[in-house]
């Protein structure tokens, strides 16, 4: 029996031809002068959203922080949403590395507004912090792939101009929030000081993100990276899974929103699981009954074959992805069924 794997996009193996791409790759060493495929990336990236320029990341986390010490002084402020990836799952980091204190805004649905917030900014006081930045997530992760509409982002994007503040978005699920929307990548960055995108989920890469920016910002987030050990030789052969993945599995991510629809259907009429309406590829799985904790619920459905993570005492996460079939997530949702029938 074949598992099924539905606990992120990031668990998604390399395909034969990535890992051509990746054997045949140009390098540098990307550290002392340069290397070619990585650059060929970068600028690939930046174009795709809308920005001048770009630097490849080992990780979405570390390009996040980057993003967050480039976008707000020490000592100031983040206005961000509450459940926000960089709040819950940085370890910190945003206070360790940037320095900056979290001013965290709860929203009914994971989505930031500028009417909220506004209402976060901080007025001039000797005894207040200061509003030093806003950071927004687009699609945001803990609210089951939420997507924010350029309208939203444009919003924030004034609100933001008009304090003299600079804007962060983590667009890990950027490629995501695209899809949904059938539009551009640039049209949901615009406003944005900094940009970061992962490679890792979504697009099936084995490790990797970018973070983009104005040209002139290029020094001090490569002084940021290879401060948090960023600085990678010859990254090219990880850059050029990126390059086959922006050609080959961009394209394709809007069959993953469709197979996560079809399990959230296939499970509508459950009487003992509710799922989330998905505008993405995140599909949230209430467990109904006092009994069904997510403790218990997990090694069941591991033990035929369907692996999801918690994400509280009784909801679930599945997220589908290249690895993932229609008939992958029908033959799911029949052991989710089955499991808590």
């Amino acid at each position: 029996m074949s598992v099924i794997d539905l606990r992120s996009d990031t668990v998604t193996r390399p395909s034969p031809a990535m890992r051509r791409a990746i054997a045949d790759a140009e390098v540098g060493d990307d550290v002392l002068d340069g290397d070619p495929t990585v650059r060929q990336l970068e600028q690939r990236v930046a174009e795709l959203v809308g920005m001048e320029d770009a630097l490849f990341f080992p990780s979405g986390t570390q390009a996040n922080q980057t993003g967050v010490s480039l976008c707000a002084e020490r000592g100031t402020e983040l206005v961000i949403e509450a459940n926000a990836h960089l709040v819950h799952y940085e370890l910190a980091g945003v206070a360790m590395i940037a320095g900056v204190q979290i001013r965290p805004v709860v929203t009914p649905d994971g989505v930031l507004t500028a009417e909220l917030a506004g209402g976060a900014l901080r007025g001039t006081s000797p005894h207040l912090p200061r509003s030093g930045a806003i950071a927004v997530e687009n699609t945001h992760n803990a609210a089951g792939g939420k997507v924010m509409r350029p309208e939203v982002m444009a919003a924030i994007a004034a609100l933001a101009r008009e304090s003299g503040l600079r804007l962060h978005l983590d667009g890990a699920r950027l490629w995501n929030a695209a899809a949904a929307l059938t539009t551009a990548p640039a049209t949901l960055t615009r406003g944005a000081t900094t940009v970061m995108v992962s490679l890792s989920k979504g697009l099936g890469c084995p490790v990797g993100s970018c973070l983009a920016f104005a040209r002139e910002l290029r020094p001090r987030a490569w002084e940021m990276r290879k401060r948090l050990g960023g600085g990678m030789r010859q990254s090219g052969i990880l850059a050029a899974a990126g390059l086959y993945a922006l050609e080959h599995n961009l394209p394709r991510i809007a069959e993953d929103h469709a197979n996560a629809r079809r399990l959230a259907d296939l499970l509508a009429d459950s009487p003992t699981v509710r799922p989330s309406a998905p505008e993405t590829n995140i599909v949230m799985l209430d467990l109904l009954r006092e009994a069904d904790t997510a403790d218990r619920v997990i090694p069941r459905l591991a033990e035929r074959g369907v692996l999801v993570v918690p994400f509280a005492a009784r909801r679930l996460r599945a997220v589908t992805h290249l690895d993932v079939s229609r008939a992958d997530v029908e033959r799911a949702a029949g052991v989710i069924r089955e499991v808590l029938r």
